[in-house]
């Protein structure tokens, strides 16, 4: 995990943010109450694969319906975004970030249009779908035992429960028996959660086994339009307040109640307030009519649309854009490295000619 990373979930958790959770799974939490025996180490590493990641790389919104911090970098970085650590060496980010420039300018006019900054989002957005194939097809490996290139949802249960700490054998004789599996609670709400979207990623005929681009659908609902649109469903479903499919911008932007717990909180919970009202009205609110239906939030999520890529791009270019010419120079995107990289460039233009 990134330095980057580790400081966003830490940032969150600070503020209290347990909002609206969609499919959370700990590989660490320590049912109250079992019947089956747990084993004191389980696989974390090998198991942790298995599992839907709440994080999608490329994807604007994560699954329990945050805004997704890192989008700007993942889009603009694709594979190369671990390199640019906050502690890295800011002559070596520099001199990567200029040979990055040096591929996004298209043209070689040493300057990036928002087309150019188009069809570079679209290729790392393209990367992450990529890196998703290839995890996937060691995780179908770890979940499908006979090889039969088929997993069955007894299979893949036995899997999660072993990733969850369960003893595995004990828990597969248990399914072939047709056992009860007691569980606590919370395990069995996300039993079932993962369940109802094991189904909905079989595509039909439904034969209810998952080959390997169905398991991807699975693990990773924005590779499959129908899944894409379950995924948009589950967050306005947490999100909608009086159930009428729609959200409106305080359903958005709402709370939990009795999170702020002092004044430093409550700075952290006004300023995720306001990224989620302008990210509302100014983007995923399309006709700008104050509601968000089911289609608007699909579109908004849609990491292949081409048409959001290009709004993404006008964006980025804005934000660095001092000279308003609507194109952004070397100069300007090292200047505002840390948008870009989430990387901070000390002396950003020393040598820039020289390196460049």
């Amino acid at each position: 995990m990134s330095t980057r990373r580790r400081a966003r979930s830490g940032h969150l958790a600070a503020a209290s943010f347990a909002l609206f959770v969609f499919l959370l799974v700990d590989v660490n939490a320590r049912p109250a109450n079992v019947s089956v025996h747990k084993d004191k180490n389980p696989d974390s590493k090998e198991t942790n694969e298995i599992l839907p990641p709440d994080h999608l790389n490329g994807v604007k919104m994560e699954m329990d319906g945050h805004l997704n911090k890192d989008f700007h970098q993942e889009v603009f970085l694709g594979k190369e975004m671990e390199e640019f650590e906050e502690d890295s060496e800011p002559r070596r980010n520099r001199k990567k970030l200029i040979e990055i420039f040096t591929k996004v300018d298209f043209n070689k006019d040493r300057s990036v249009s928002a087309k150019e900054m188009q069809r570079w989002i679209m290729e790392k957005t393209e990367e992450h779908f990529q890196e998703a194939v290839r995890e996937n097809k060691l995780s179908f490996r770890a979940v499908d035992p006979d090889g039969d290139g088929y997993v069955t949802w007894d299979e893949y249960r036995v899997k999660f429960l072993a990733s969850k700490g369960f003893n595995e054998k004990e828990v597969a004789e248990k399914i072939k028996n047709n056992e009860e599996l007691k569980v606590d609670e919370e395990t069995q709400e996300v039993l079932e959660s993962l369940k109802d979207r094991w189904f909905q990623a079989d595509n039909p005929p439904a034969d209810q086994l998952l080959n390997e681009e169905e398991f991807l659908s699975f693990l990773h609902p924005e590779h499959s339009r129908g899944m894409l649109k379950y995924m948009v469903k589950e967050i306005i479903r947490d999100l909608d307040q009086d159930g009428d499919k729609e959200l409106t911008l305080s359903e958005f932007i709402s709370l939990p109640k009795g999170t702020v717990e002092n004044q430093q909180a409550q700075d952290i919970d006004d300023d995720w307030v306001r990224e989620r009202k302008k990210e509302f009205e100014e983007v995923i609110d399309a006709n700008h009519n104050g509601i968000v239906t089911m289609e608007e939030l699909e579109e908004y999520m849609d990491p292949m649309n081409e048409y959001n890529a290009l709004n993404e791009a006008k964006q980025m270019i804005a934000v660095a854009d001092e000279n308003q010419n609507h194109s952004l120079e070397l100069e300007e995107i090292l200047k505002y490295s840390e948008y870009f990289t989430g990387s901070k460039l000390m002396d950003y233009a020393r040598n820039v000619h020289e390196e460049f």
